[in-house]
């Protein structure tokens, strides 16, 4: 008999729990240093999936769904509409991410994953969601049941392990606000590469420009992240912000302290999504710039965000020991 897929109430908070806990020691499996078990890991996971169910707390679009089967809850979903960032035009509608917080038990009956996914595809849809997008382990169990479905990868979530603090490289500076015009000129060239490389992912707001600059200056302020440019002939060529990694990337099961994500990064050498250029030295350089940053800061595994078809940079990455850790997946229209 299929399991019974319905919206998930507080009375599932334990299973819940238990599922997601056995999940996270999956994952853990997967790469103990990226996905370091929280020592009150089942804490966390009460807390925040307890939050989301309480009606009177619930984000309007954020979506939990359980597989009921001879009384016992055997699989759960999470899943939300994601608010578009302000230099992409939210015009086109916003996507429904089907986040990492998603797993069947292992005496769940044959298809109760697909079951879940087919009723919270539809109801993202229902909620307006343009787009769907999988994210999951690169080599997570859910990954073929995505790929059956249609989902191929649109970004990679590249990982690092363990770096040296050091002297910047030449060439590559603390980023100041003398340097933003600069970096959006480069973040400019960016933008559109990403629109080239998927144009149903990436649409970018006509008042990206503007938007973005405003974003550097308030980003120079904050005291979590390092800046950093490449400079030719007086001129920005390139750029990199390491940063501490958002909570939406890492179940709450997990430690986030000593993880960093690069995720603003551009370098003239970057520029042909085929093929470096210059040999990928000065992008390279602003890398290493970055990994140093992040050892300062007693950060030892990062995250770099790059695009799955930006075959240049993904070579670069490859270069420098990153390997696909995670994917963001989107579902190819029917």
């Amino acid at each position: 008999m299929p399991p019974a897929i319905r919206p998930a109430t507080l009375q599932d908070l334990p299973r819940i729990v238990a599922l997601l806990t056995e999940d996270a020691e999956v994952r853990h499996s997967l790469d103990p240093l990226l996905w370091r078990l929280a020592a009150d890991a089942s804490t966390r996971i009460e807390r925040a999936v307890g939050g989301a169910l309480n009606a009177s707390r619930t984000p309007a679009q954020e979506l939990w769904f359980v597989a009921e089967h001879a009384g016992q809850v055997v699989g759960v979903t999470r899943a939300m509409i994601v608010p578009v960032p302000p230099i992409y035009d939210d015009a086109a509608g916003s996507p429904g991410l089907l986040l990492d917080d998603s797993c069947v038990s292992a005496g769940a009956p044959p298809g109760t994953a697909e079951a879940l996914l087919v009723v919270t595809e539809a109801a993202l849809e229902a909620a307006g969601a343009a787009l769907l997008v999988a994210s999951c382990p690169a080599n997570g169990a859910l990954r073929p049941l995505y790929e059956r479905r249609g989902y191929e990868p649109v970004t990679l979530y590249m990982v690092k392990h363990r770096f040296s603090s050091g002297t910047l490289p030449p060439r590559v500076h603390f980023a100041t606000a003398a340097h933003v015009p600069g970096i959006v000129r480069r973040s400019a060239q960016h933008r559109t590469t990403l629109a080239r490389v998927n144009p149903r992912f990436w649409h970018i707001h006509p008042d990206a420009d503007r938007r973005f600059d405003a974003w550097m200056r308030r980003s120079l302020t904050f005291g979590d992240r390092d800046m950093f440019v490449s400079v030719e002939a007086g001129g920005v060529r390139g750029y990199v912000i390491a940063q501490p990694v958002a909570p939406l990337l890492v179940p709450a099961a997990h430690d986030i302290a000593a993880i960093g994500v690069i995720d603003d990064f551009y370098d003239d050498d970057l520029a042909d999504v085929a093929t470096l250029s210059n040999g990928g030295s000065n992008a390279e350089s602003l890398l290493a710039a970055a990994e140093g940053a992040f050892a300062r800061r007693t950060i030892d595994s990062v995250l770099v965000v790059c695009p799955a078809t930006w075959l240049s940079k993904v070579a670069l990455l490859e270069r420098s020991a990153y390997r696909p850790a995670k994917l963001w997946m989107l579902k190819k229209p029917v």
